[in-house]
């Protein structure tokens, strides 16, 4: 979602957590469209968290933004988001801009409901798994060309429609899934409360120790939204995201240069991190 760094800052065991807010501007090439992708820049309270998964979230917002979402087009969204699955935000962010060039005129649901699939393949062909994504997208284009006269009435339906609902109608989608579902919701009607869960964040916060080891993508989200407060969620996704491209990746987190690396090294219980061997693991494989 968010794009990599390229490189991580040393920092200083936080044993106390800042208290100056970042100024770093949250990257464009990811779902959430950056900072002119809607929402609009926050200011949360730290400190005093009734919950580690919330002082967590306050740790990151001093690392990195804070902000909360809502504002995009519901299908523009809905598609961006099609294209970012199992890929990198670097191959899916041109896909994204081309399919825009060329479709995205007065309805991007209409045109691409009756664009040829083999041509929208081409289109976006550096997003990976162009073919499948293709033959998802117009299908998607077509029912909600079918149920709700286009965009326009697609978005109005995800703004103004109960969440829960929403979210129901979102994943009888072929090709939706709750991570997609969630991020419609999130960055599309701005949803309070709304944490969606990728990779990362399900790796993270079962290495937190927050979630339970063997969580699966569901279960996370579930702690995830009872224990961070609903304002917070927003911004607690996509900072996780880039906490994990930047600091607790894969296979070598950086807890694993010494305490001072890594700015969640004393919120964290490391499961699935040997820090003498350096073995890292799943952390349902220490089950």
């Amino acid at each position: 979602m968010t794009a990599d760094s390229g490189s991580r800052t040393l920092l200083p065991d936080h044993s106390e957590p800042p208290h100056i807010v970042s100024e770093q501007s949250e990257p464009a090439e990811n779902i959430s469209g950056g900072p002119d992708g809607g929402g609009a820049p926050a200011r949360f309270t730290a400190g005093g968290s009734d919950s580690r998964a919330e002082a967590v979230v306050d740790r990151l917002g001093e690392l990195y933004w804070q902000k909360t979402y809502g504002g995009q087009e519901a299908f523009t969204c809905l598609v961006r988001t099609v294209l970012s699955q199992n890929t990198s935000d670097k191959a899916s962010q041109p896909a994204h801009d081309a399919l825009l060039n060329r479709y995205g005129g007065d309805d991007l649901a209409v045109a691409l409901a009756a664009a040829d699939v083999d041509e929208i393949a081409s289109t976006i062909q550096p997003a990976g798994l162009y073919n499948q994504k293709a033959g998802v997208l117009t299908q998607l284009a077509t029912r909600i060309v079918d149920e709700y006269g286009g965009s326009d009435g697609f978005d109005s339906y995800i703004t103004d429609a109960p969440a829960d609902q929403v979210r129901e109608t979102l994943l009888r989608f072929d090709g939706v899934g709750p991570k997609t579902a969630d991020c419609v919701l999130l960055f599309s009607s701005g949803r309070p409360g709304v944490f969606p869960v990728d990779t990362h964040v399900h790796r993270i916060y079962r290495r937190l120790g927050i979630a339970p080891p063997d969580a699966d993508h569901e279960a996370v989200r579930e702690v995830l939204e009872r224990e961070v407060p609903a304002e917070k969620c927003g911004f607690g996704h996509t900072a996780s995201i880039q906490f994990g491209r930047e600091y607790c990746t894969a296979r070598k987190p950086a807890c694993l240069d010494g305490p001072e690396a890594c700015p969640l090294y004393d919120l964290c219980e490391r499961v699935g991190i040997d820090e003498v061997s350096s073995e890292v693991v799943d952390p349902a494989d220490t089950e």
